[in-house]
């Protein structure tokens, strides 16, 4: 299996083909693959997916992918690795966890907002423009681009959120809810999470393994346990930092969690991931 890496924060591609030589390989950054032009099927992982034109899929570290070209494609490739999400700041973090932890539910094209299909291609062809360029403050300006760019990606898996799985009358999904209250066990306590969604403590529980296929508190030790992972690869966050945004009492409880979990500590988990 190849695996693929890049040597910069991030990097841009336009890609024009009709065809692609069968390989499949790896990658150790993240990629954002948007359609200009063409029709084909990608291949990831286990799923055989169709492209059209304004189609915007998300591959992830160790994603295995391909492409089958069916007519004429012109690919926009916009790839980031870990340096480039250490050099973001905290709150922009934590806009990318849409991304990170929600896709495995989400296999396909990520635009959910038809608007943002025409937003996104006119920020794709801007990037290409100021990449090519590469002039005066040319690198700020890409910097800002892709952020963006990658802003309305995690903006539109939030939407998929939305309403997921509940009456319409609900604002948020149950997992919408954790999702964005996971910096606050305060709300994420049985009873207040019942009260925001107006349920008995008992029936929550019962919906929340109907919809998910997993308890409460599983889902909610997980996708915290993802994150904490995140903050561990992907920041220079001292422990006790992490533990005190995660609402740990200190940083032994922290390790404990992590521990139970992982098999493995947070400082033996940093270490190996930069091997």
């Amino acid at each position: 299996m190849q695996v693929k890496n890049i040597y910069q924060p991030y990097e841009c591609e336009n890609v024009i083909a009709d065809t692609y030589s069968p390989r499949q390989y790896k990658n150790t950054y993240f990629e954002m693959v948007f359609v200009f032009e063409g029709t084909g099927i990608q291949q990831i992982n286990a799923h055989h997916l169709p492209y059209s034109p304004d189609k915007l899929f998300v591959i992830f570290p160790q994603d295995t992918h391909s492409f089958e070209i069916h007519d004429t494609t012109h690919f926009f490739v916009l790839r980031f690795n870990e340096d480039y999400l250490k050099s973001q700041a905290q709150l922009w973090l934590k806009k990318l966890e849409y991304i990170f932890f929600n896709h495995d539910h989400m296999p396909g094209c990520i635009l959910k907002n038809t608007a943002d299909k025409t937003l996104i291609r006119a920020l794709a062809e801007a990037i290409t423009r100021e990449y090519e360029l590469q002039i005066h403050s040319g690198t700020e300006v890409i910097k800002q681009l892709v952020n963006t760019f990658i802003t309305v990606a995690a903006r539109n898996i939030s939407l998929k959120q939305l309403h997921e799985g509940m009456p319409s009358e609900q604002p948020v999904s149950l997992q919408g809810y954790i999702h964005q209250n996971i910096y606050s066990p305060e709300k994420l306590q049985v009873a207040a999470f019942a009260n925001e969604f107006n349920i008995s403590p008992n029936y929550l529980g019962e919906l929340f393994k109907k919809q998910t296929g997993m308890t409460l508190q599983r889902y909610i030790a997980s996708y915290r346990l993802k994150l904490i992972e995140a903050r561990l690869r992907y920041t220079n966050n001292r422990l006790n930092e992490i533990a005190a945004e995660f609402g740990f009492s200190d940083m032994s409880h922290l390790n404990k969690f992590f521990t139970r979990h992982n098999g493995i500590s947070p400082s033996a988990y940093r270490k190996k991931a930069k091997l």
